[in-house]
């Protein structure tokens, strides 16, 4: 399972982690982790996490708009990770999901 890294940040008052990848269900799964003094500054608690889970049916619907052949995955991970390899990752890929009428599961933690 190959993850693709679409936003790392690192310094002394947070660490940020978005990855997308396929996980051993098919399914398309967005990982995102913030940690540190300034999260728990805005959170309430030093760690934040968040998630989208996208059901292999809703994942076809992604290779028409990224122009990609069917199922192909590799190129639909680097699609993804060429759109949205920024802090605001998480927020602009749910809009993209909801503009394109693409169901998806979400979970934060704080």
């Amino acid at each position: 399972m190959e993850k693709v890294i679409l936003f790392s940040l690192e310094r002394s008052d947070i660490k940020i982690s978005m990855q997308i990848y396929f996980n051993e269900k098919e399914q398309l799964y967005f990982d995102g982790y913030d940690i540190g003094k300034s999260v728990g500054e805005t959170w309430g608690d030093s760690d934040y996490e968040y998630t989208y889970t996208i059901e292999p049916d809703e994942v076809n619907k992604f290779y028409p708009i990224f122009n990609l052949k069917s199922g192909d995955r590799q190129g639909l991970l680097e699609g993804i990770k060429k759109q949205f390899s920024v802090n605001e990752a998480y927020s602009l890929f749910g809009e993209f999901m909801r503009i394109n009428n693409i169901k998806y599961d979400s979970f934060t933690w704080t």
